[in-house]
């Protein structure tokens, strides 16, 4: 007898037809929703007897496939018998598995943090294939019950009451299976993160960014399509820690492919140092990876780390390295010093003159603030015309031009 053959009904013609349906999958290797939910209908299973029907015929290998036709006002008991399967498609072969020993909760991260934080993690086991499998499905029933309540909260779709309470009870046990996928799942990531140690972030801080490529990898597997999680979930893992490292690692943010190209660049430096015994110089460098001396020297470059102008230098501890820099845009104090005693000479010379012509050469040459001033500014100033302001202008710089008082500046114009 078959195993759906266990699953009770009303009738014994229920039963009947529910074997032959379940035979007719095994035929055809699949069943659509649309034939289900007919078949349902007519023999008027309850939802929990359909989704005790959907286990058996997911055990028996039948695939369940969408139809793309299919109403979505369809009868709501058979869309709670449908919900945990919606979508799926059949598993291929697991052609890749990450080794055990890769698992190990031994991490070479120092400190009580990290030993409290290795010691959590693994205390939940490791999943079996076929546990993954039906943790995956809960997740993918939990997330279509989802959307199912979203839609009805939103008045696109009506949702009778005892079928909301069958989706709000699918989406908490998906929620749970994804609190347990990722559980299980952490020590991947610590195998993961021990590789990119001693990169510029903490160790904790690394293994929380590829948590975060964990959390995206449990929303995205597919597991029909065949493949071990930890096989999917490292290639997101990496890409959150790459990623983590581009905005957080440096003070200067670079682009992940430049940040792949530095670790690259520093791990063949190594090497040749201990070839050689020295520092491997630009050209060398270019030769192995393919590059031209002018790019390694740019990417040595990028390679450094700014430092804070704050920090201490010397034994006191007293002197900032910003006293050590020069200001270019300041100019040098003999230039300041220099323009203060012509500064000071202008003056006692624009003292010898008629107050209101000092105060005409003073705006008329920018001595007042720096901004030189027209002849009409000058002239509604002291409310004189424009032409009688070019006349007092011309006999000022007459007189300014008369040894006495021109001496004192010669040596400022040389």
């Amino acid at each position: 007898m078959s195993r759906a053959a266990t699953v009770t009904s009303p009738a014994s013609e229920t039963m009947a037809f529910l074997d032959e349906l379940i035979e007719r999958g095994r035929a055809q290797g699949r069943l659509s929703l649309d034939e289900l939910r007919e078949a349902f209908e007519t023999a008027g299973v309850t939802p929990t007897q359909g989704r005790a029907i959907l286990r058996e015929l997911t055990d028996a290998g039948v695939r369940l496939a969408s139809d793309e036709s299919a109403e979505v006002t369809a009868d709501p008991e058979g869309d709670a018998a449908l919900v945990a399967v919606e979508e799926t498609a059949e598993a291929t072969k697991v052609v890749e598995t990450v080794p055990e020993s890769d698992l190990d909760d031994d991490s070479g991260g120092t400190g009580d943090s990290v030993h409290t934080y290795l010691k959590a993690i693994g205390r939940t086991p490791l999943l079996t294939a076929e546990e993954e499998v039906d943790l995956a499905k809960r997740i993918e029933a939990g997330l279509y019950a989802e959307e199912k309540l979203r839609r009805a909260e939103a008045g696109e779709e009506d949702v009778p009451e005892e079928l909301r309470e069958d989706l709000e009870a699918l989406t908490e046990d998906g929620q749970r299976a994804k609190a347990h996928m990722l559980e299980a799942n952490l020590r991947l990531v610590v195998s993961v993160a021990k590789k990119y140690t001693d990169r510029g972030l903490p160790f904790l801080d690394v293994v929380q960014e590829g948590n975060l490529g964990l959390i995206r990898a449990v929303e995205k597997f597919d597991y029909t399509k065949g493949y071990k999680f930890s096989t999917y979930a490292m290639w997101w893992i990496r890409q959150a820690i790459q990623r983590g490292f581009a905005d957080s690692a440096r003070t200067i943010r670079l682009p992940v492919h430049v940040l792949e190209m530095l670790s690259k660049l520093s791990r063949v430096e190594r090497d040749m140092h201990q070839q050689f015994g020295r520092e491997p110089t630009p050209e060398e460098l270019a030769f192995e990876l393919d590059r031209t001396p002018e790019q390694v020297e740019e990417l040595l470059r990028t390679s450094r780390q700014p430092i804070s102008l704050e920090n201490p230098v010397g034994e006191d501890g007293e002197t900032r390295i910003g006293d050590l820099i020069e200001d270019l845009d300041t100019p040098e104090a003999a230039v300041l010093i220099d323009h203060q005693l012509m500064a000071e000479q202008l003056r006692q010379v624009l003292d010898t003159l008629e107050p209101r012509e000092a105060t005409i050469m003073a705006m008329r040459f920018g001595l007042l603030d720096g901004r030189p001033r027209t002849l009409d500014e000058i002239g509604n100033h002291l409310g004189l015309t424009r032409e009688r302001i070019r006349q007092l202008e011309k006999e000022s710089l007459s007189k300014l031009r008369h040894p006495s008082r021109s001496m004192p500046l010669l040596d400022f114009a040389s």
